[in-house]
Protein backbone atom coordinates (compact mmCIF):
# COMPACT_ATOMS: atom_id res chain seq x y z
CA UNK A 1 0.00 0.00 0.00
CA UNK A 2 1.42 3.61 -0.90
CA UNK A 3 1.61 5.82 1.47
CA UNK A 4 -0.68 9.17 1.36
CA UNK A 5 1.20 12.42 0.20
CA UNK A 6 1.66 14.65 3.08
CA UNK A 7 0.15 17.83 2.83
CA UNK A 8 2.98 20.71 2.39
CA UNK A 9 2.63 24.41 3.35
CA UNK A 10 4.26 27.45 1.62
CA UNK A 11 6.48 30.07 3.60
CA UNK A 12 4.49 32.97 2.77
CA UNK A 13 0.89 33.56 1.60
CA UNK A 14 0.44 33.14 -1.97
CA UNK A 15 -1.39 36.27 -3.74
CA UNK A 16 -1.94 35.11 -7.37
CA UNK A 17 -3.59 38.40 -9.44
CA UNK A 18 -4.76 38.05 -12.68
CA UNK A 19 -6.84 40.15 -15.50
CA UNK A 20 -9.58 37.57 -16.08
CA UNK A 21 -11.32 35.90 -13.20
CA UNK A 22 -11.16 32.38 -15.03
CA UNK A 23 -7.43 32.59 -15.16
CA UNK A 24 -7.27 31.42 -11.47
CA UNK A 25 -8.55 27.96 -12.07
CA UNK A 26 -4.53 27.15 -13.51
CA UNK A 27 -3.33 29.06 -10.19
CA UNK A 28 -5.83 26.40 -7.82
CA UNK A 29 -4.60 23.64 -10.50
CA UNK A 30 -1.21 24.22 -9.65
CA UNK A 31 -1.64 24.07 -5.67
CA UNK A 32 -3.48 20.95 -5.70
CA UNK A 33 -0.80 18.92 -7.83
CA UNK A 34 1.60 20.64 -5.85
CA UNK A 35 -0.58 19.02 -2.31
CA UNK A 36 -0.72 22.30 -0.87
CA UNK A 37 -4.19 22.08 -1.51
CA UNK A 38 -6.39 18.74 -1.31
CA UNK A 39 -7.43 16.95 -4.69
CA UNK A 40 -11.04 17.04 -2.87
CA UNK A 41 -13.62 18.96 -1.21
CA UNK A 42 -11.32 22.24 -1.50
CA UNK A 43 -13.71 25.35 0.50
CA UNK A 44 -13.58 28.56 -1.22
CA UNK A 45 -14.92 32.10 0.42
CA UNK A 46 -15.63 34.16 -2.95
CA UNK A 47 -15.82 37.72 -2.51
CA UNK A 48 -17.69 38.98 -5.58
CA UNK A 49 -20.24 41.47 -6.99
CA UNK A 50 -21.07 38.36 -9.33
CA UNK A 51 -21.62 34.70 -7.74
CA UNK A 52 -19.50 33.49 -11.36
CA UNK A 53 -21.60 30.11 -10.34
CA UNK A 54 -23.11 29.38 -14.37
CA UNK A 55 -22.21 26.48 -16.31
CA UNK A 56 -20.85 26.84 -20.27
CA UNK A 57 -24.07 25.90 -21.67
CA UNK A 58 -22.92 23.10 -24.42
CA UNK A 59 -19.65 22.26 -22.68
CA UNK A 60 -19.48 18.40 -22.36
CA UNK A 61 -18.76 17.29 -18.97
CA UNK A 62 -15.71 15.05 -19.51
CA UNK A 63 -14.29 18.07 -20.48
CA UNK A 64 -13.31 19.04 -16.63
CA UNK A 65 -10.86 16.28 -17.16
CA UNK A 66 -9.11 17.74 -20.33
CA UNK A 67 -6.65 20.66 -19.10
CA UNK A 68 -6.06 22.36 -22.30
CA UNK A 69 -9.61 22.18 -23.59
CA UNK A 70 -11.38 23.25 -20.20
CA UNK A 71 -8.93 26.35 -19.91
CA UNK A 72 -10.07 27.44 -23.54
CA UNK A 73 -13.80 26.79 -22.81
CA UNK A 74 -14.06 29.03 -19.32
CA UNK A 75 -14.62 32.32 -18.97
CA UNK A 76 -15.48 34.84 -16.10
CA UNK A 77 -19.03 34.05 -15.22
CA UNK A 78 -18.59 30.12 -15.38
CA UNK A 79 -15.36 29.12 -13.57
CA UNK A 80 -16.31 27.37 -10.52
CA UNK A 81 -18.98 24.96 -11.22
CA UNK A 82 -16.81 22.46 -13.32
CA UNK A 83 -14.34 22.24 -10.48
CA UNK A 84 -17.19 21.58 -8.38
CA UNK A 85 -17.64 18.85 -11.27
CA UNK A 86 -14.07 17.46 -11.36
CA UNK A 87 -14.57 17.05 -7.51
CA UNK A 88 -12.03 19.44 -6.41
CA UNK A 89 -14.52 21.90 -4.74
CA UNK A 90 -17.42 20.98 -2.41
CA UNK A 91 -18.13 24.53 -0.53
CA UNK A 92 -18.48 28.27 -1.56
CA UNK A 93 -19.40 31.37 0.56
CA UNK A 94 -20.14 33.89 -1.64
CA UNK A 95 -19.33 36.95 -0.38
CA UNK A 96 -21.33 39.73 -1.84
CA UNK A 97 -21.63 43.71 -1.67
CA UNK A 98 -25.40 44.37 -0.40
CA UNK A 99 -26.24 45.84 -4.33
CA UNK A 100 -25.59 42.01 -5.65
CA UNK A 101 -28.53 40.18 -5.33
CA UNK A 102 -28.46 37.48 -7.55
CA UNK A 103 -29.00 34.18 -5.32
CA UNK A 104 -31.17 34.35 -2.42
CA UNK A 105 -29.27 34.71 0.81
CA UNK A 106 -28.46 31.91 3.33
CA UNK A 107 -27.50 28.52 2.64
CA UNK A 108 -28.21 26.04 -0.81
CA UNK A 109 -27.62 22.68 -1.13
CA UNK A 110 -27.54 21.27 -4.16
CA UNK A 111 -26.31 18.54 -6.90
CA UNK A 112 -23.90 18.89 -9.85
CA UNK A 113 -23.42 16.34 -12.55
CA UNK A 114 -23.49 15.24 -16.14
CA UNK A 115 -27.05 15.34 -17.65
CA UNK A 116 -27.67 12.19 -19.12
CA UNK A 117 -29.67 13.48 -22.18
CA UNK A 118 -26.98 16.16 -23.21
CA UNK A 119 -23.80 14.85 -21.22
CA UNK A 120 -23.38 18.72 -20.38
CA UNK A 121 -22.77 19.83 -16.80
CA UNK A 122 -26.35 20.86 -15.31
CA UNK A 123 -27.34 21.54 -11.19
CA UNK A 124 -30.16 20.45 -9.40
CA UNK A 125 -30.90 24.00 -7.61
CA UNK A 126 -34.20 25.41 -8.44
CA UNK A 127 -33.03 29.30 -7.67
CA UNK A 128 -33.99 32.05 -10.51
CA UNK A 129 -30.20 32.26 -11.32
CA UNK A 130 -29.68 28.63 -12.44
CA UNK A 131 -33.40 28.54 -13.89
CA UNK A 132 -32.65 31.62 -16.17
CA UNK A 133 -29.56 30.21 -17.22
CA UNK A 134 -31.51 26.22 -18.26
CA UNK A 135 -29.26 24.84 -16.15
CA UNK A 136 -31.58 23.12 -13.91
CA UNK A 137 -32.57 19.06 -13.95
CA UNK A 138 -33.37 16.85 -11.52
CA UNK A 139 -30.98 14.84 -9.47
CA UNK A 140 -32.00 11.28 -11.25
CA UNK A 141 -30.77 12.89 -14.25
CA UNK A 142 -27.41 13.36 -13.23
CA UNK A 143 -24.34 10.85 -13.27
CA UNK A 144 -21.40 11.50 -11.48
CA UNK A 145 -22.82 14.25 -9.30
CA UNK A 146 -21.16 16.17 -6.82
CA UNK A 147 -22.78 17.93 -3.81
CA UNK A 148 -22.21 21.79 -3.04
CA UNK A 149 -23.14 23.32 -0.37
CA UNK A 150 -23.11 27.35 -1.16
CA UNK A 151 -23.78 30.12 1.38
CA UNK A 152 -24.80 33.32 0.08
CA UNK A 153 -23.72 36.45 2.61
CA UNK A 154 -24.19 39.59 2.14
CA UNK A 155 -21.27 42.18 3.79
CA UNK A 156 -22.48 45.81 4.34
CA UNK A 157 -19.70 48.43 4.39
CA UNK A 158 -18.53 49.53 8.25
CA UNK A 159 -20.30 51.99 9.81
CA UNK A 160 -17.35 53.25 11.48
CA UNK A 161 -16.50 54.68 14.89
CA UNK A 162 -14.19 58.00 15.14
CA UNK A 163 -11.25 55.98 16.34
CA UNK A 164 -11.60 53.70 13.11
CA UNK A 165 -11.37 56.64 10.36
CA UNK A 166 -8.91 56.23 7.67
CA UNK A 167 -5.83 59.13 7.47
CA UNK A 168 -6.46 60.79 4.56
CA UNK A 169 -3.03 61.87 4.65
CA UNK A 170 -1.52 58.44 4.17
CA UNK A 171 -4.57 56.58 2.42
CA UNK A 172 -4.21 54.01 4.48
CA UNK A 173 -6.19 52.53 7.45
CA UNK A 174 -4.70 53.62 10.76
CA UNK A 175 -3.93 51.16 13.04
CA UNK A 176 -5.84 52.53 15.90
CA UNK A 177 -8.62 50.43 14.14
CA UNK A 178 -7.66 47.32 14.71
CA UNK A 179 -3.65 46.15 15.90
CA UNK A 180 -2.08 44.73 12.88
CA UNK A 181 0.16 41.70 13.85
CA UNK A 182 1.48 39.26 11.52
CA UNK A 183 -0.30 35.11 11.55
CA UNK A 184 1.98 32.50 10.91
CA UNK A 185 -0.50 29.38 11.35
CA UNK A 186 -4.06 27.98 10.90
CA UNK A 187 -4.58 28.07 14.62
CA UNK A 188 -3.41 31.50 15.16
CA UNK A 189 -5.12 32.89 12.32
CA UNK A 190 -8.22 31.60 13.57
CA UNK A 191 -8.02 33.77 17.08
CA UNK A 192 -10.43 36.78 17.34
CA UNK A 193 -7.66 39.64 16.63
CA UNK A 194 -9.32 42.01 18.87
CA UNK A 195 -9.44 41.72 22.61
CA UNK A 196 -13.18 42.25 22.44
CA UNK A 197 -15.74 39.13 21.42
CA UNK A 198 -17.24 40.09 18.15
CA UNK A 199 -20.48 40.53 19.23
CA UNK A 200 -19.32 43.35 21.51
CA UNK A 201 -17.42 45.64 18.85
CA UNK A 202 -18.57 48.74 18.20
CA UNK A 203 -17.29 48.63 14.48
CA UNK A 204 -20.53 46.98 12.70
CA UNK A 205 -21.27 46.33 8.96
CA UNK A 206 -24.39 48.80 8.36
CA UNK A 207 -25.68 49.45 4.68
CA UNK A 208 -25.67 52.49 2.78
CA UNK A 209 -28.42 54.78 3.22
CA UNK A 210 -28.83 57.47 0.49
CA UNK A 211 -25.02 57.77 0.93
CA UNK A 212 -25.27 59.23 4.48
CA UNK A 213 -22.81 58.01 7.34
CA UNK A 214 -24.69 58.12 11.01
CA UNK A 215 -23.19 56.99 13.84
CA UNK A 216 -21.78 53.62 14.73
CA UNK A 217 -23.30 50.64 16.35
CA UNK A 218 -23.10 46.69 17.49
CA UNK A 219 -24.18 44.79 14.35
CA UNK A 220 -25.02 41.64 16.22
CA UNK A 221 -25.57 39.33 13.87
CA UNK A 222 -28.04 41.41 11.87
CA UNK A 223 -28.01 40.16 8.38
CA UNK A 224 -24.78 42.20 6.67
CA UNK A 225 -23.07 42.50 10.11
CA UNK A 226 -19.62 41.36 11.01
CA UNK A 227 -21.02 38.64 13.40
CA UNK A 228 -23.45 37.48 10.41
CA UNK A 229 -20.41 37.09 7.96
CA UNK A 230 -18.40 35.65 10.12
CA UNK A 231 -20.82 32.95 11.04
CA UNK A 232 -22.14 32.30 7.38
CA UNK A 233 -18.42 31.56 6.30
CA UNK A 234 -17.15 29.56 9.81
CA UNK A 235 -20.84 27.25 9.63
CA UNK A 236 -18.59 25.01 6.97
CA UNK A 237 -14.97 26.01 7.47
CA UNK A 238 -13.10 24.97 10.29
CA UNK A 239 -10.20 26.37 11.89
CA UNK A 240 -7.47 23.34 10.63
CA UNK A 241 -8.81 23.09 6.97
CA UNK A 242 -7.38 24.60 4.00
CA UNK A 243 -9.48 26.71 1.90
CA UNK A 244 -9.05 29.03 -1.11
CA UNK A 245 -9.66 33.06 -0.44
CA UNK A 246 -10.77 34.40 -4.10
CA UNK A 247 -10.79 38.04 -3.95
CA UNK A 248 -12.86 39.94 -6.97
CA UNK A 249 -12.10 43.63 -6.81
CA UNK A 250 -14.91 44.46 -8.05
CA UNK A 251 -16.69 43.43 -5.10
CA UNK A 252 -15.74 46.80 -4.28
CA UNK A 253 -16.89 49.01 -6.70
CA UNK A 254 -18.75 47.63 -9.64
CA UNK A 255 -20.31 48.67 -13.28
CA UNK A 256 -22.32 47.08 -15.51
CA UNK A 257 -20.59 48.38 -18.94
CA UNK A 258 -23.12 46.71 -21.30
CA UNK A 259 -25.20 49.91 -19.66
CA UNK A 260 -22.50 52.33 -21.62
CA UNK A 261 -22.65 50.55 -25.08
CA UNK A 262 -26.34 50.71 -25.04
CA UNK A 263 -28.72 53.48 -25.15
CA UNK A 264 -31.70 53.36 -22.35
CA UNK A 265 -34.06 52.44 -24.90
CA UNK A 266 -32.00 49.65 -26.40
CA UNK A 267 -31.73 48.23 -22.94
CA UNK A 268 -34.99 48.37 -21.97
CA UNK A 269 -35.95 46.28 -25.43
CA UNK A 270 -33.03 43.65 -24.39
CA UNK A 271 -34.69 43.33 -21.03
CA UNK A 272 -38.30 43.15 -22.68
CA UNK A 273 -36.56 40.16 -25.20
CA UNK A 274 -34.22 38.36 -22.63
CA UNK A 275 -37.26 38.38 -19.78
CA UNK A 276 -37.15 35.39 -17.62
CA UNK A 277 -40.23 34.39 -16.34
CA UNK A 278 -39.61 32.00 -13.45
CA UNK A 279 -42.23 29.40 -11.54
CA UNK A 280 -43.91 30.56 -8.35
CA UNK A 281 -42.11 29.00 -4.97
CA UNK A 282 -44.11 26.08 -4.79
CA UNK A 283 -43.73 24.95 -8.36
CA UNK A 284 -44.37 21.30 -9.32
CA UNK A 285 -41.47 19.34 -10.87
CA UNK A 286 -43.65 19.55 -14.18
CA UNK A 287 -44.08 23.33 -14.05
CA UNK A 288 -40.02 23.60 -13.58
CA UNK A 289 -39.48 21.10 -16.17
CA UNK A 290 -41.89 23.61 -18.63
CA UNK A 291 -39.70 26.75 -16.93
CA UNK A 292 -36.69 24.93 -18.09
CA UNK A 293 -37.76 23.99 -21.74
CA UNK A 294 -39.54 27.36 -22.12
CA UNK A 295 -36.82 29.23 -21.09
CA UNK A 296 -34.20 26.98 -23.08
CA UNK A 297 -36.19 27.44 -26.60
CA UNK A 298 -36.24 31.43 -26.01
CA UNK A 299 -32.42 31.67 -25.66
CA UNK A 300 -31.69 29.39 -28.87
CA UNK A 301 -34.67 31.38 -30.50
CA UNK A 302 -32.44 34.79 -29.57
CA UNK A 303 -29.12 33.56 -30.10
CA UNK A 304 -30.10 32.21 -33.77
CA UNK A 305 -31.97 35.32 -34.63
CA UNK A 306 -28.90 37.65 -33.42
CA UNK A 307 -26.39 35.16 -35.42
CA UNK A 308 -28.70 35.73 -38.60
CA UNK A 309 -28.73 39.47 -38.00
CA UNK A 310 -24.75 38.97 -37.74
CA UNK A 311 -24.87 37.92 -41.75
CA UNK A 312 -27.43 39.77 -43.01
CA UNK A 313 -29.86 42.47 -40.91
CA UNK A 314 -32.03 42.81 -43.95
CA UNK A 315 -35.74 44.25 -43.70
CA UNK A 316 -36.32 40.45 -44.63
CA UNK A 317 -34.51 39.35 -42.20
CA UNK A 318 -35.30 41.53 -39.33
CA UNK A 319 -39.24 41.15 -40.32
CA UNK A 320 -38.96 37.55 -40.33
CA UNK A 321 -37.25 37.20 -36.66
CA UNK A 322 -39.53 39.98 -35.26
CA UNK A 323 -42.71 37.84 -36.26
CA UNK A 324 -41.52 34.87 -34.06
CA UNK A 325 -44.24 35.34 -30.60
CA UNK A 326 -42.26 37.71 -27.85
CA UNK A 327 -39.88 39.00 -30.52
CA UNK A 328 -42.11 42.37 -32.42
CA UNK A 329 -39.81 45.03 -30.20
CA UNK A 330 -36.52 43.53 -32.39
CA UNK A 331 -37.31 45.26 -35.35
CA UNK A 332 -37.26 48.69 -33.24
CA UNK A 333 -33.68 47.60 -31.27
CA UNK A 334 -32.57 47.04 -34.84
CA UNK A 335 -33.33 49.90 -36.07
CA UNK A 336 -32.51 52.14 -33.21
CA UNK A 337 -28.75 49.90 -33.41
CA UNK A 338 -28.19 50.91 -36.85
CA UNK A 339 -28.70 54.76 -36.54
CA UNK A 340 -26.10 54.80 -33.92
CA UNK A 341 -23.85 52.48 -36.09
CA UNK A 342 -24.32 50.80 -39.48
CA UNK A 343 -22.80 47.21 -38.74
CA UNK A 344 -23.91 46.39 -35.23
CA UNK A 345 -21.91 43.90 -33.36
CA UNK A 346 -25.26 41.83 -32.71
CA UNK A 347 -22.88 38.62 -30.79
CA UNK A 348 -22.02 41.34 -28.17
CA UNK A 349 -26.09 42.54 -27.91
CA UNK A 350 -26.80 38.88 -26.95
CA UNK A 351 -24.31 38.39 -24.54
CA UNK A 352 -25.47 42.05 -23.27
CA UNK A 353 -29.25 40.17 -23.39
CA UNK A 354 -28.33 37.36 -21.31
CA UNK A 355 -27.53 39.44 -18.73
CA UNK A 356 -31.27 41.08 -18.66
CA UNK A 357 -32.91 37.94 -17.26
CA UNK A 358 -34.89 38.14 -13.86
CA UNK A 359 -32.18 40.35 -12.48
CA UNK A 360 -30.00 42.90 -14.00
CA UNK A 361 -25.93 42.74 -13.67
CA UNK A 362 -24.54 44.74 -10.37
CA UNK A 363 -24.02 48.27 -11.26
CA UNK A 364 -22.85 50.44 -8.30
CA UNK A 365 -19.64 52.44 -8.81
CA UNK A 366 -18.66 53.50 -4.91
CA UNK A 367 -17.27 56.77 -3.61
CA UNK A 368 -13.42 56.42 -2.36
CA UNK A 369 -14.91 56.36 1.65
CA UNK A 370 -17.18 53.37 0.37
CA UNK A 371 -14.43 51.45 -0.80
CA UNK A 372 -12.17 52.37 2.44
CA UNK A 373 -15.62 51.26 4.48
CA UNK A 374 -15.72 47.85 2.40
CA UNK A 375 -12.17 46.88 2.53
CA UNK A 376 -12.21 47.73 6.67
CA UNK A 377 -15.40 45.19 6.32
CA UNK A 378 -13.44 42.36 4.94
CA UNK A 379 -9.98 43.53 7.26
CA UNK A 380 -12.83 42.88 10.43
CA UNK A 381 -14.50 39.37 9.49
CA UNK A 382 -10.35 38.44 7.50
CA UNK A 383 -9.35 38.34 11.49
CA UNK A 384 -11.93 36.57 12.49
CA UNK A 385 -11.08 33.47 10.37
CA UNK A 386 -8.58 30.78 9.67
CA UNK A 387 -5.23 31.82 7.38
CA UNK A 388 -6.19 31.10 3.88
CA UNK A 389 -3.84 28.61 2.31
CA UNK A 390 -4.17 30.28 -0.89
CA UNK A 391 -5.62 33.66 -2.81
CA UNK A 392 -6.65 34.50 -6.14
CA UNK A 393 -7.52 37.98 -6.93
CA UNK A 394 -8.96 39.36 -10.18
CA UNK A 395 -8.99 43.16 -11.23
CA UNK A 396 -12.00 42.77 -13.86
CA UNK A 397 -11.12 46.00 -15.14
CA UNK A 398 -10.23 45.44 -18.88
CA UNK A 399 -13.94 44.99 -19.18
CA UNK A 400 -14.41 47.68 -16.94
CA UNK A 401 -16.26 45.63 -14.52
CA UNK A 402 -14.18 47.00 -11.99
CA UNK A 403 -13.91 50.78 -13.20
CA UNK A 404 -10.72 51.01 -14.66
CA UNK A 405 -9.85 54.22 -12.95
CA UNK A 406 -10.28 52.64 -9.47
CA UNK A 407 -8.80 49.60 -10.00
CA UNK A 408 -4.97 49.64 -8.91
CA UNK A 409 -6.21 52.03 -5.81
CA UNK A 410 -8.54 49.43 -4.93
CA UNK A 411 -5.74 46.52 -5.43
CA UNK A 412 -3.09 48.08 -3.46
CA UNK A 413 -5.46 48.65 -0.63
CA UNK A 414 -6.67 45.36 -1.01
CA UNK A 415 -2.65 44.32 -0.54
CA UNK A 416 -2.22 46.37 2.41
CA UNK A 417 -4.97 44.38 4.33
CA UNK A 418 -4.00 41.05 3.41
CA UNK A 419 0.16 41.93 4.20
CA UNK A 420 -1.26 43.21 7.73
CA UNK A 421 -3.34 40.64 8.07
CA UNK A 422 -0.96 37.48 6.79
CA UNK A 423 2.65 39.34 6.85
CA UNK A 424 5.23 39.35 3.79
CA UNK A 425 3.31 38.20 0.77
CA UNK A 426 4.44 35.79 -2.23
CA UNK A 427 2.93 38.14 -4.87
CA UNK A 428 2.12 37.46 -8.23
CA UNK A 429 1.11 39.83 -10.96
CA UNK A 430 -0.04 37.30 -13.52
CA UNK A 431 -1.84 39.55 -15.23
CA UNK A 432 1.23 41.75 -16.01
CA UNK A 433 1.86 38.54 -18.52
CA UNK A 434 0.58 37.72 -21.67
CA UNK A 435 -0.62 34.23 -21.27
CA UNK A 436 -1.54 32.80 -17.97
CA UNK A 437 0.98 29.87 -17.62
CA UNK A 438 -1.20 26.82 -18.03
CA UNK A 439 1.31 24.51 -18.27
CA UNK A 440 1.38 21.94 -15.38
CA UNK A 441 -1.91 23.07 -14.03
CA UNK A 442 -3.29 19.97 -14.22
CA UNK A 443 -4.03 18.16 -10.67
CA UNK A 444 -3.75 13.98 -10.94
CA UNK A 445 -6.86 12.52 -11.81
CA UNK A 446 -9.17 11.83 -9.03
Amino acid sequence: MSAVPLKRFYTELPVWIVEDHHDVVCHIYRAIASRHLPLKNIKMVHLDSHPDLLIPVNMSADTVFDKEKLFSELSIENWIMPMVYAGHVSCVAWLHPYWAQQIREGEHRMAVGKDSSTTTIRVTSTDNYFLSDGLYVTEEQLENSKPLRLNVVKVNPVQPSPRSLTDKTTGQNTERWLAKRPRTDHAEAGEASCSEPLSRRTDALQPAEGGNWTGSGDGGDAEGSTGYVVKGVTAFLSETEPYILDIDLDFFSCKNPFKELYTQEEYAILKELYNFRGPGPDASQEELDECVDRRVRQLEDLEAAFADLLEDDGEETVTRWASNPGMASLAQLVSSLRSRNPCPDYEMVHQAGLTCDSVELPHHISTDEEIDRLILAVQLFLRALPKPTLVTMSRSSLDEYCPVEQVDSVQSRVLAVLESLYGPLDLHKDYENNSTGTQDCQPQAS
